[in-house]
Parts: structure tokens; sequence; C-alpha cells
């Protein structure tokens, strides 16, 4: 059974930066999978924010491109969003799961609340 959990959130001012992990149990990121990760914002559908495939390069969405950046680190077993020049826009409970998602892969999130 795969479950996806993640970590990192928090308050952060405007233009602060927060680091994000999603760690997996019964799934490998060095699978040959897209991974992604996601966001909700309060009473918003949940969005799509970047993904990285097996191989090539990275996709965000044009909101977040310049100031995330997602990786993946197959020999610590995470996935990883940087956000930098965070925007109160950003707030949300921001998850991981594969691209195109499963249903039952989704964990409880993370918040990240932008604000000064």
């Amino acid at each position: 059974q795969v479950r996806f959990v993640e970590s990192g959130g928090g308050l952060v001012q405007p233009g602060g930066s927060l680091r994000l992990s999603c760690t997996a149990s019964g799934f490998r990121f060095s699978l040959p999978i897209t991974v992604a990760w996601y966001r909700q914002a309060p009473g918003q559908q949940r969005e799509y924010v970047a993904s990285i495939p097996d191989d090539g390069g990275p996709n965000y969405r044009a909101s977040v491109k310049g100031r995330f950046t997602i990786s993946k680190d197959g020999a610590k077993k995470t996935l990883n969003l940087q956000m930098d020049n965070l925007k109160p826009e950003d707030t949300a409970v921001y998850y991981c799961n594969t691209f195109p998602s499963v249903q039952d892969y989704w964990g409880q999130g993370t918040q990240v609340t932008v604000s000064s």
C-alpha cells in the first residue's frame, strides 16, 4: 500500500522561502514514474504545482515557474519542493502524488501559509 507523507510547511512572510519534503512507503522515487506536487487553497480545488519525470526536465505551473524548484533524491527516498519568493497566493495545503495522481495515494499534506 502506497502512502505519501509531506512535511516542511509553516508560516512564512511574503518573499520568504520554505522547503517541502515528501517521503513514501510502498513506493520508490527511483521508479520510472512521474511524481508531482499539488496544492489546495481554502475553498478551491486541488491544483497541479510541479512535476518531475524519471527522465527529462521538470515542469511547473506558470504562477510558480522561476520561484519553485522540484527535485527528487532517490537515495534519500524523498521528493522535494524548494519554494522561494513566496506570495500570499501560495497559501495552501501541499501534497505529493504521482502524475497523473492516484486517488488512494493522497496523504494529509502540509500547510503553507504566506502572510505578514
